[in-house]
């Protein structure tokens, strides 16, 4: 009888599905400004620049966002990493708040960015010009090969469509070598 018990157990254990991973389409993080640029900054309201920006799950782009405009009177410096090899890339769409620092690798992850996407080999700072709209967020999943994913992010990116035509006074950085 014990027997019979254990086989039936076991038969029964195997009928059972194993459970599967489930992605959520979840943001992390908010869209909110940080404390030191809040007051540069008015919300507004563009639903056609918001949905450009936002994207579905590992397809980048943005999780959730904000629409912002930098206000008359104010001056912000943001930051985009890119291709050098591809002239083009220069005044693309997606910026950061803040320099980058640190590895290659974990801003990659910090901003969800593919290497097919981009070598990520030089860097571009910029004046953004006052009355510009930028949607600003947290990014969206990125599913860059079968080997390599990059989860929702809480970094804040910058959304801006149109740089060549709201950036201003632009200077270029080539990334180097510098192992550690």
């Amino acid at each position: 009888m014990k027997r019979l018990f254990f086989l039936s157990v076991v038969l029964l254990a195997s009928c059972s599905s194993t459970p599967e991973l489930v992605q959520t389409d979840e943001c992390a993080g908010t869209p909110e400004l940080p404390a030191d640029i809040q007051s540069l900054f008015s919300e507004v309201e563009d639903e056609a620049l918001l949905n450009s920006a936002l994207g579905s799950a590992n397809e980048g782009k943005l999780c959730q966002g904000q629409v912002y405009q930098l206000n008359a009177d104010a001056s912000l410096t943001l930051f985009r990493a890119w291709n050098s090899t591809n002239p083009y890339s220069r005044m693309g769409a997606w910026w950061a708040l803040q320099k980058p620092v640190g590895s290659i690798a974990q801003y990659r992850s910090d901003y969800e960015i593919c290497y097919q996407w981009s070598a990520l080999d030089a860097l571009v700072s910029c004046r953004l010009t006052p009355g510009t709209k930028v949607v600003i967020g947290n990014g969206q999943s990125a599913q860059c090969s079968q080997y390599l994913t990059y989860p929702v992010s809480a970094a804040l990116q910058v959304y801006l469509p149109d740089a060549d035509q709201a950036m201003t006074d632009c200077s270029t950085a080539e990334a180097v070598f510098s192992w550690q």
